[in-house]
């Protein structure tokens, strides 16, 4: 990646929650598999627009996801999201690139570590948790050069949408105040 490339992270709004409903229903059931998604688990794109409508109508301390967009040089590349959130206290994040030719290219890390620093700061989090697919190499790497640090593997269901699988938990703390 050039070292003048300009990276972003900014709140997801409602008006581009296509852009994940779409990534779902228009990737390869290979691209599903190795992210261990259902493709028959996952809502109608009006079903889960309709959830993210009635969701994203409650205050952010109710919300059952907080999503966030990442920018490269002002395209949108990726995005990522949590469920499982305890206000003020945990959350999952899940982290997608959207196009398969800007995977594995160094992007992950410092999107996550800007995510992090968001859903620490929106969601007042303490700890904040990713559980990718085990076999799935990308986002496992990325975790770790973000600075998360692995708990444990074991057979789990992530979220609605996934099968069981063998997942990795890696976890980050809140950095201490100043």
């Amino acid at each position: 990646m050039a070292s003048e490339a300009k990276l972003a992270v900014r709140e997801m709004p409602l008006a581009e929650v296509d852009l994940r409903i779409n990534y779902f229903h228009h990737s390869s059931d290979e691209h599903l598999r190795t992210l261990g998604v259902d493709r028959a688990r996952l809502p109608t794109p009006e079903a889960w627009r309709s959830l993210y409508e009635e969701d994203y109508a409650r205050p952010i301390e109710e919300r059952e996801s907080y999503s966030v967009v990442w920018e490269l040089d002002g395209r949108i590349v990726g995005f990522s999201s949590t469920d499982h959130i305890v206000f003020g206290t945990e959350a999952f994040m899940h982290l997608h690139i959207l196009e398969p030719t800007r995977r594995q290219k160094g992007l992950g890390a410092e999107f996550v570590r800007m995510s992090a620093e968001t859903y620490f700061r929106v969601l007042e989090l303490q700890r904040l948790y990713c559980e990718p697919n085990a076999f799935n190499t990308a986002p496992n790497r990325a975790l770790q050069r973000a600075g998360f640090r692995y708990l444990f593997t074991h057979q789990a269901q992530p979220s609605p949408i996934n099968f069981m699988q063998v997942t990795t938990r890696w976890v980050m703390d809140h950095p201490p105040l100043p």
